[in-house]
């Protein structure tokens, strides 16, 4: 561990002449600096004022932060390091080589804004060319991804083979061009009020474990929004709080002095680069404007703390140590500022002539535009059912096909990493190869063998933390690998659940296709288990399915459990692959291997009992029970019962459920979750709004009760859906 640190009261603080390289920087780079930051700070006034003018519908400051963003945008590489930067790094992305044209598109939310096409606020930085990845509002939900970009950089960079593209190939790596640099660095940024999210910690944790090339970059401008550093962080020190954590470099920095800035970043990043671990740097820098156009800091700060803030302006401090130092003289900061004014002013006119984007657009990319998964090329057929020694294969549990599923997969794709909770078969890896252990693989070893057999870089455990699993899947995602992820329990995803609904899921639409992060997310969900209760039993997909950008599938069998999993991996977009526990090693379902080609298209149903008189429709482990149910009514009441596994929930094959209702007349909605505000509650609205005439009787809902899964049996058993439930609402159903 390596701690430097400069006191931001000496910075600048004397009148002693410098030589003309001062920090690293040159005459011409600290130039270069100044315009920068000027140029930075008009645009935020430029902004302002078009706020007010309501030309443009929003605005967020970055000033006060101009000298760290332009000192590390100089040390870095555009196009070769990786940036995560968040919304006061206007300076960061000018050094970059973002214009102020393109900040201005932004603003007005043309169609030709690069960063989003008018689907995000201005200051929302996305320029896939720069590397600068698509950033949302949740403060510090990028971080994680971050780390997730680093280690998939330094995977490619062990792996490069891994960046290929195979020759007649048809998956998601056609439109993955991967890039990556041996000595890459990841830049990832945030306010000092992002420290106090927990995600930030695992990210820290993480970095520091994998001791991986990722510069943290607070940006401590002593407030997030109202609420000061002291109420924020215990102590009043970010870097205190972190100097703990091991393999880190440490810089604490006056952020309003560029000079001191761009060789806190220097040491930084060559610390990352030799591959030493991580670094953070602790910029201590000031908030001249409100939070944002929508704050007034003046409810909160009185004018003598604002007055102080101004004399560390490091625009002012900056022209005023070009001056003194004779970098520049007053004829030479006029007409660099006259030339930054007339840019501006030429690119406000342009960008306010820019056309918006066409309502039509809105549909555009919230999948992949390029892989269609519920197209004919993902339904392909399972291979002759023998053995080596010519005898019919023997059928297997969903586990069992999962698992030799995944294995063939990532002998096809060496994109592939698997990582979670317990999903190693051991992290003590001299245990492996001593066979002093056997291996876990998973709490339902259903990852079992795989790190024996493709090593720990590409299966291994995480620490206990679902918003970093999830969070560092989608930056590998971004990166052009394809993590498989596992959440333990369905009952534990909610840590994730930012990471899920406001990332994973909005990458594409949200940068307007410049990135993506097609990652699947296995996690064992359901009931029935007869001792389960509340936290390791519930459903509740339908909270997924409203999620546009993810696909959602729930097998009910082994075979549709294999042919999904491979479709989820090979596609474009993020997956939530739900697998019933209950499921896993039921004897209904077992299959035969189908082949590690085999392929089932998203969105298409299966008809498991067909039928005339009665269209049933569920999926999950609610299957097996309505076939049972549907068998002893035909049996003893004569009622042909149509049963169709949806499979896939999101999206789900409406066709089927028309067709089927159109002939028999009558439908039922089944599932496992609670009955209100359930998936089937969808369902069913639809077949009353879009297939009224052809009923012949209400649609029913059979689902859970409105509580929590009980621990004693009894209780579980009068909880879900059983049999005889559906028996008698099919019953009731067919003779309205």
């Amino acid at each position: 561990m390596a701690t430097t640190k400069t006191d931001p009261k000496l910075a600048l603080a004397n009148g002693t002449r410098k030589s003309k390289v001062q920090g690293g920087l040159s005459r011409e780079q600290l130039i270069q600096a100044y315009r920068l930051m000027y140029t930075s700070r008009r645009i935020d006034d430029r902004e302002i004022l078009l706020k007010r003018q309501q030309k443009i519908y929003f605005q967020m400051s970055g000033a006060g932060h101009e000298a760290i963003g332009a000192a590390a945008g100089l040390t870095l590489r555009p196009g070769y390091d990786w940036f995560y930067p968040y919304y006061r790094d206007r300076a960061l992305c000018l050094a970059l080589g973002v214009q102020p044209y393109q900040m201005f598109l932004q603003g007005v939310g043309a169609a030709d804004d690069p960063s989003s096409g008018g689907r995000q606020m201005p200051s929302h930085w996305s320029y896939p060319s720069l590397h600068i990845v698509t950033q949302s509002s949740p403060t510090g939900s990028q971080i994680l991804q971050a780390v997730g970009c680093a280690e998939g950089g330094r995977y490619f960079a062990r792996h490069p083979k891994a960046a290929d593209v195979p020759a007649g190939v048809a998956d998601y790596r056609q439109f993955k061009n991967v890039s990556f640099q041996n000595d890459e660095v990841t830049y990832v940024s945030l306010g000092d009020g992002t420290s106090s999210e927990g995600e930030f910690w695992e990210a820290m944790n993480a970095a520091a474990l994998g001791k991986l090339p990722i510069i943290f970059c607070v940006q401590d401008n002593g407030y997030a929004i109202s609420v000061p550093v002291e109420v924020q962080t215990a102590g009043g020190s970010i870097s205190r709080l972190v100097s703990g954590f091991p393999n880190f470099h440490f810089e604490e920095v006056d952020g309003t002095d560029p000079v001191a800035s761009y060789a806190a970043f220097q040491r930084a990043a060559r610390y990352c680069r030799e591959g030493l671990g991580p670094a953070f740097v602790h910029a201590h820098v000031i908030r001249p404007y409100s939070h944002s156009l929508s704050d007034d800091e003046r409810l909160y700060r009185p004018e003598s703390e604002r007055e102080r803030d101004a004399q560390r302006d490091p625009v002012t401090r900056t022209q005023m140590y070009l001056l003194r130092e004779g970098i520049l003289d007053d004829k030479g900061i006029n007409q660099l500022e006259k030339e930054v004014e007339a840019e501006l002013q030429s690119a406000v006119d342009r960008a306010l002539e820019a056309l918006p984007p066409p309502p039509e657009s809105v549909m555009n990319f919230i999948y992949s535009p390029d892989i269609d998964v519920t197209s004919p090329a993902f339904d392909t057929l399972p291979a002759a059912e023998s053995s080596s020694d010519g005898k019919k294969a023997t059928a297997k549990t969903m586990a069992d096909l999962i698992n030799v599923t995944l294995r063939d997969e990532m002998k096809r794709d060496d994109r592939i990493v698997i990582f979670g909770e317990d999903v190693a078969d051991c992290s003590r890896e001299e245990y492996l190869r001593q066979k002093l252990v056997k291996g876990k693989g998973g709490v339902f070893k259903l990852t079992f063998g795989l790190q024996n057999e493709f090593g720990n870089d590409r299966v291994f455990n995480s620490p206990l933390a679902e918003a970093a699993i999830v969070g560092r899947a989608t930056g590998m995602a971004t990166r052009g690998l394809k993590p498989v992820v596992e959440i333990q329990f369905f009952d534990y995803i909610w840590p994730a659940m930012m990471q899920i609904r406001d990332e994973l899921s909005t990458i594409r639409w949200r940068s307007n296709n410049g990135f993506s992060c097609p990652a699947v997310i296995r996690v064992a969900i359901g009931g029935y288990l007869t001792g389960g209760a509340i936290y390791h039993s519930q459903c509740g997909e339908s909270i997924f399915t409203h999620l546009p950008g993810l696909r959602v599938v729930f097998p009910s069998n082994s075979l549709d459990a294999a042919g999904l999993l491979r479709t989820a991996i090979r596609c474009d977009d993020p997956v939530l692959f739900l697998e019933h526990k209950r499921l896993y090693r039921e004897s209904y379902g077992r299959a035969a291997y189908p082949g590690p080609e085999y392929m089932i298209p998203f969105g298409k149903a299966k008809i498991v009992h067909p039928g005339t008189d009665l269209t049933v429709i569920t999926y999950g482990a609610v299957v097996p029970r309505a076939l049972q149910a549907a068998q002893k009514l035909e049996r003893e009441q004569g009622v042909s019962v149509e049963l169709i596994d949806l499979r896939s929930l999101n999206p789900f094959d409406w066709d089927m459920i028309a067709a089927s209702v159109a002939k028999t007349n009558r439908a039922l909605v089944a599932y496992e979750d609670t009955l209100s505000w359930g998936y089937g509650a969808e369902i069913a609205a639809r077949i009353a709004d879009q297939l009224f005439d052809s009923l012949d009787a209400p649609v029913r809902r059979v689902a859970a009760k409105d509580t929590f899964v009980a621990y004693q049996p009894i209780l579980e058993d009068a909880i879900l859906p059983q049999p005889n439930d559906l028996y008698l609402a099919m019953k009731e159903l067919a003779q309205y």
